[in-house]
């Protein structure tokens, strides 16, 4: 019986099975049905992915459509996951339209079939892709890549093999390292990837090789102030140049006005009509303050409140009488 006082369990008895790992076979069969569904669904909006398809830096495809929605500005967007669990499963790659590079793939219109290499059931039935140059369909079974900037895919061994530096299909330079690993599980792939994508952001760029935003405006400010910095003609010493006053448009433009221009604007070198016109009432207000400090100086009724310097201690003024200072 057991439990009733009168025997005591062993551990044996209690665990019947240990957790085992999984084996190889296992861990092989899980890798498998999760690149299927990658290659089926996009991680964003959990849809079926359908053209346009795009591509981040690291190869993980995604709904065009998901990507637009997520960038439109707000907290929660309708179609897609949360911007927390886009931003989690982005890990900061995708900023801007310029992160992603959209994928053209080679349609097969004779044969349409699953990734994994089963034939769709007709209510899951979608077209095919395969590689242009090996007819083969592309998918979790044939490692795949494709090419920055143009996008077209291939599988690897034709690229490989040909080891070419122009696109097949659109005849575009591309060098080795633009040469991205779709959905990969090596990890070497994944440290080349992410070491691309760091070698690109130190140079201004983003994964589809345009300039990343703000890059322009820094160069702008670095060209100012490198003119600033810049140092002037030298002259010889001794050597006096004349300084010949160059002809000014302002004036014979200013002439043909209607509206006349103080000339204190000229002075201070103001262009703009507005400002000068307040700048001269400001300077004019200033000048009648003045003007009347110099009319209240000399008012005798205000002078005889006030101790005068050669006076003496007998001409105080009316806050100081009675009292004695030392």
């Amino acid at each position: 019986m057991g439990n009733d006082g009168g025997s005591i369990p062993t551990r044996r008895e209690l665990v019947r099975e240990a957790a085992r790992a999984p084996s190889t076979a296992q861990v092989k069969e899980t890798q498998r049905e999760q690149q299927e569904h990658s290659w089926t669904t996009c991680p964003l909006s959990h849809k079926s992915l359908s053209r346009p398809i795009v591509s981040d830096s690291v190869g993980n495809l995604y709904n065009k459509d998901a990507i637009l929605q997520f960038l439109l500005p707000g907290d929660e967007v309708e179609g897609i996951s949360s911007k927390a669990d886009c931003e989690e499963i982005l890990c900061g790659r995708v900023k801007s339209l310029r992160d992603v590079v959209e994928m053209k793939f080679e349609i097969d219109t004779e044969l349409t079939e699953h990734p994994s290499g089963r034939a769709y059931a007709p209510r899951e039935r979608r077209e095919g892709w395969i590689c242009p140059v090996t007819a083969k369909p592309l998918g979790p079974s044939v490692k795949s890549v494709y090419l920055v900037p143009c996008g077209h895919v291939f599988a690897e061994e034709a690229i490989r093999q040909l080891k070419g530096d122009k696109c097949l299909q659109c005849n575009e330079s591309y060098t080795e390292d633009n040469i991205i690993n779709i959905l990969t599980t090596k990890k070497e792939d994944k440290e080349r990837l992410m070491a691309r994508g760091q070698k690109l952001a130190e140079q201004g760029l983003t994964h589809s090789l345009k300039k990343a935003p703000g890059s322009k405006k820094r160069k702008k400010n670095a060209t100012a102030e490198g003119a600033t910095d810049a140092p002037g003609p030298i002259e010889p010493a001794g050597l006096v140049v004349p300084k010949v006053p160059k002809p000014s448009s302002d004036h014979q433009s200013r002439s043909n006005t209607s509206t006349p221009v103080p000339s204190t604007a000229s002075a201070n070198g103001i262009k703009n009509a507005a400002t000068s016109s307040l700048t001269a009432r400001v300077l004019a207000e200033e000048n009648e303050k003045k003007k009347r400090r110099k009319m209240m100086g000399g008012n005798e009724n205000l002078d005889s409140l006030f101790t005068k310097k050669d006076g003496g201690s007998k001409n105080r003024d009316f806050m100081t009488r009675g009292f004695s200072i030392s």
